[in-house]
């Protein structure tokens, strides 16, 4: 691959609200100073929804925005190829804002937790499950159909069918082939629950990298499939006859010899005490913070009846119909899955408020409730509060938090609510269409 010295341009990218990479193509002969410097860019990025509909953001696209430059800081250690460049301009940065923006700035987010976990002696470890929807439509055929009568890639629900695998192996092969030089840890893929429906998995990692990599990953599937004519889509319930999409998080904690911080083989399950109260602080704030998981209003869909989501804040041993999933069967492999977030969630904001309510359970030795045992989805075997019930109530619990203000910071509340009480309102009245043409392609 190109060095620094031979690069003939490089990207520099930060990650929006959404989980977009936004950025731009600079110079290799100004690498040096910009990764020593950084560079501009206007914090109106953070205010955009997908096809760039500015949101309301207090101070940033209100009545006192004035548009401005923030600085970037480039992370030198960020760096990867983009496969589908030529080499002397495939080099891609990471960044992150400083100054006011730093304190709306996903990535910046995720660091400040990851900061405080090291303060408190963990060392989070995350893998991402990442659902997802191909589609043989090209952006010029979802316009010719309104969005409308579209075609999946296969035409018949086909969980881990080997025959969809194999007839699809072109594009499986693609994917393997791009995440290599994006530095994305692919740890499986197979086929999902309906038609062109699949799910890609990246391996456990550092937080902070295996959330780079989940970023990388749902940008440049959506860039592969554009480049045959095609289409992947993250919208949560991109129909009412379609499953619902997730992104299922792994989380475990391991201390600051390596060491994992889960396992207690004296105890029920082998759950330590740290992992009891890390779940007992996902359970107690998981309500305060379900807006970071579900932020928008196609999220909403995906918590109908019948779909696969979890209808309440419940936990269990190996149970799929639950919220939060304990599973593994060694030291090492022990660890929670969070199946609240929906596919379009933003990796970065889903993993720190994961870590930052699980770390919260430790840090107030939190104990969970009772385990739910059998099918969570059945009426009276769920044994958790309910899961709250629309956007307007994530929104209003989310602004109201005392423990949202205190781990993602006062600001932060103030202009993801702001932005997300924007999009809400957008979208009064309009149907499932409308959600399509502003999310299906780049949501």
């Amino acid at each position: 691959m190109t060095t620094q010295r031979e690069a003939r341009f490089a990207t520099v990218a930060i990650v929006d609200t959404n989980g977009l990479l936004r950025g731009q193509k600079v110079a290799g002969e100004d690498l040096a100073g910009i990764l020593e410097h950084g560079m501009g860019m206007s914090p109106v990025q953070l205010a955009l929804d997908p096809t760039d509909e500015i949101m309301h953001m207090p101070g940033v696209t209100d009545d006192e925005g004035d548009f401005h430059d923030s600085q970037l800081r480039v992370d030198p250690d960020s760096l990867r190829h983009i496969p589908f460049e030529v080499d002397s301009d495939s080099a891609l940065y990471l960044a992150q804002f400083t100054g006011d923006a730093a304190e709306f700035c996903p990535r910046t987010v995720l660091r400040r937790v990851l900061a405080r976990a090291t303060e408190m002696g963990f060392a989070p470890k995350l893998g991402f499950e990442l659902e997802f929807t191909l589609f043989d439509e090209s952006a010029e055929s979802l316009r010719t159909k309104g969005f409308d009568g579209l075609t999946t890639a296969t035409a018949l629900p086909s969980h881990d069918l080997i025959i969809y695998q194999v007839a699809q192996s072109d594009f499986y092969t693609a994917v393997a082939d791009m995440c290599g030089p994006l530095g994305i840890r692919l740890g499986k893929m197979h086929e999902e629950i309906g038609g062109g429906f699949m799910e890609a998995c990246i391996n456990a990692n550092g937080a902070l990298p295996a959330a780079d990599q989940a970023v990388l990953l749902k940008n440049f599937l959506r860039v592969l499939a554009m480049k045959q004519g095609r289409t992947v889509c993250f919208m949560p319930r991109w129909s009412e006859q379609a499953d619902s999409q997730s992104t299922h998080l792994h989380v475990s904690l391991l201390g600051t010899d390596g060491s994992p911080c889960f396992w207690d083989a004296d105890q029920p399950h082998n759950m330590s005490e740290t992992f009891r109260h890390f779940i007992g602080g996902l359970q107690r704030y998981l309500p305060d913070i379900t807006l970071l998981f579900a932020p928008t209003v196609n999220s909403w869909r995906r918590f109908a009846e019948g779909t696969f989501a979890p209808p309440a804040y419940t936990w269990g041993i190996e149970n799929r119909t639950t919220c939060l999933r304990v599973v593994g069967g060694s030291a090492r492999s022990l660890r929670v899955e969070n199946r609240l977030p929906c596919s379009d969630s933003n990796p970065y904001l889903a993993a720190a408020a994961t870590i930052a309510a699980g770390l919260a359970g430790i840090a107030d030795k939190i104990e969970p409730g009772e385990a739910t045992v059998g099918n969570g989805y059945v009426p009276g075997h769920s044994k958790g509060a309910p899961l709250l019930r629309n956007m307007h109530e994530a929104i209003e619990a989310f602004s109201a938090s005392d423990f949202a203000r205190a781990w993602f910071g006062p600001r932060f509340v103030e202009t993801f609510t702001s932005t997300r009480r924007a999009q809400r309102a957008q979208f009064e009245g309009k149907d499932l269409i409308a959600e399509r043409r502003r999310f299906f392609e780049l949501g």
